[in-house]
């Protein structure tokens, strides 16, 4: 698949014959993988991939976060893509940044000291209030 215009196309008809777990075909954000010589090496065990057998995928596949060498070793197990009239717009989630994770490890770690802040405030204008008239 070195230009454009070698890639394979399937049509949704044909992948689902490709369900069994020796021939395992998925539909991962409308490309085509046969992941039939991945079952016994997929970290989430097996039947996971062959459940998914014939389908569309890639909800379940987003929603575990595979990481960036996960997504990289797929490649080798594109065959196609998913004709152009049966596409679907399934937006990629975007891996978190090491920005995005420092801010919210700084939001939550200020909003862990607010609540015990303002009560020590609290405690400490009552006791004036009261035992220091």
């Amino acid at each position: 698949m070195s230009a454009e215009g070698d890639v394979k196309l399937y049509t949704r008809e044909e992948i689902g014959k490709h369900n069994t777990n020796k021939n395992t075909w998925l539909i991962i954000h409308n490309n085509v993988y046969d992941v039939s010589q991945f079952l016994n090496e997929h970290p989430g065990g097996e039947e996971v991939l062959i459940e998914q057998g014939g389908k569309e995928a890639t909800e379940n596949f987003e929603d575990v976060g595979h990481s960036s060498d996960a997504r990289e070793m797929m490649k080798k197990y594109k065959i196609g893509e998913l004709v152009e009239s049966e596409r679907v717009n399934v937006p990629k989630k975007s891996e978190p940044t090491w920005s995005d994770a420092e801010l919210k490890t700084e939001d939550s770690s200020m909003r862990s000291w607010l609540l015990p802040l303002v009560l020590g405030l609290v405690a400490t204008l009552l006791y004036r209030y009261f035992f220091k008239q």
